[in-house]
């Protein structure tokens, strides 16, 4: 068997402009890779998405390992250094959308994958678990996969998803859970008019920026164990009037609450209208209100996990990483329904950005981490079986 060279592969990767929900082959070249090492495969379709999850092993404990091949578009591309999808290196950095988010990781897993399997170490099963819309809607992607998982009575005893955890060095954080988040969209309704004669209309704009303020301005909480406080952010504030001499009939505004797990999706819900509804007392001015929550608060307890994670990454890193619930969200808001799951790949300092890119020697050092864990996973894991 031959091993994966994980810095060519993430340049295979890379040079495939898979922008959510267009995959260009990406997977192809994923899933080419996977079968030349005894990996199982299955590319699963859901509406306009291809995904793929791929097993070596049947029996336990399964490690999986998780994470998308989309990416976010690249934006005004003569902006870039160098061609967001050339792959190129220099300067000893992999340069191109994905390399840090996430198409790195993938790489790397692959390659020490590959190395565990040569070396023995797999004892039990290896699986990744591959979307195509992480960064869109996540509607037919990593939810979707797990519920033919349990179809397919497949079960998951741990998961490690490789989202680029690192803020600025290898060995920096571990992600052990994720804040909540919920969208909402807030109207006002008024009495459209002419501004000269404001006492025949209804502004609802004064309104809907008083409700805003109070929201804003109000503590949600004091936060959680390892969660900062929650946070409620305004976004947009839409009025629509091409007039300058009418009082507009409504106004809207956006915002996001990004909460820990004091509360959930609902409890925050009811929160807001209860408020809302005293405020419109106050007011005088209807409102309506639109949420959607995205993901529920979580964090990881299964400190065993966690705490192997931890010494491999210390062991190659020399650094201690520290275990966070910052940032936004990610398909481990699904995962932790089905299996504990913790976060860790390479630096993100860039993910996103024009010159997205990656140290060519963190590539190196987050393959031989991720070797070490599978190796030691079973070497922990499989005598519980």
């Amino acid at each position: 068997m031959t091993e994966i060279d994980p810095l060519e592969t993430a340049r295979a990767l890379i040079r495939r402009p898979s922008v959510t929900p267009a995959d260009e082959g990406a997977l192809d070249v994923l899933e080419g890779t996977l079968a030349g090492l005894g990996f199982a495969c299955r590319r699963l379709k859901f509406e306009d998405v291809d995904n793929l999850f791929a097993r070596v092993g049947d029996s336990g404990p399964h490690l999986c390992f998780a994470g998308h091949t989309d990416v976010v578009p690249p934006g005004d591309e003569s902006a870039w250094a160098l061609p967001p999808f050339a792959a190129e290196v220099e300067d000893g950095k992999l340069w191109g959308r994905g390399a840090a988010d996430m198409k790195g990781a993938i790489a790397a897993f692959a390659a020490a994958a590959s190395r565990a399997i040569a070396k023995g170490a797999v004892k039990g099963s290896v699986s990744f678990l591959i979307t195509g819309d992480e960064e869109g809607a996540a509607v037919n992607g990593t939810k979707k996969m797990l519920g033919w998982l349990t179809e397919q009575k497949i079960a998951i005893d741990h998961c490690l998803v490789g989202e680029p955890s690192n803020p600025d060095a290898m060995g920096d954080m571990i992600k052990v859970g994720r804040r909540g988040s919920i969208n909402c969209w807030l109207t006002v309704k008024g009495r459209q008019g002419h501004v000269a004669y404001p006492h025949r209309a209804q502004n609802p704009i004064p309104a809907l920026l008083r409700k805003l303020l109070y929201l804003s301005e109000t503590p949600l909480d004091e936060g959680y164990e390892r969660f900062q406080p929650s946070s409620l952010q305004v976004t947009d504030i839409h009025i629509g009037n091409p007039a300058h001499n009418v009082i507009p009939e409504k106004a809207t505004a956006r915002f996001n609450i990004r909460f820990n797990p004091t509360w959930t999706g609902a409890s925050i819900d009811a929160w807001l209208r209860e408020t809302l509804n005293a405020l419109a007392v106050e007011t005088g001015a209807e409102y309506d209100l639109e949420t959607i929550v995205s993901g529920e608060a979580f964090l990881t307890t299964d400190m065993e996990f966690l705490t192997l994670l931890a010494d491999c990454v210390h062991a190659k890193t020399g650094r201690k990483p520290e275990f966070s619930t910052s940032g936004g969200t990610s398909d481990a808001r699904f995962i932790k329904d089905y299996a504990p799951v913790a976060e860790f790949g390479l630096v993100g300092a860039t993910m996103h950005q024009t010159d997205e890119h990656v140290a060519v020697g963190d590539i190196a050092t987050l393959t031989d981490i991720y070797e070490t864990v599978i190796a030691q996973y079973f070497k922990r894991f499989s005598a519980k079986k």
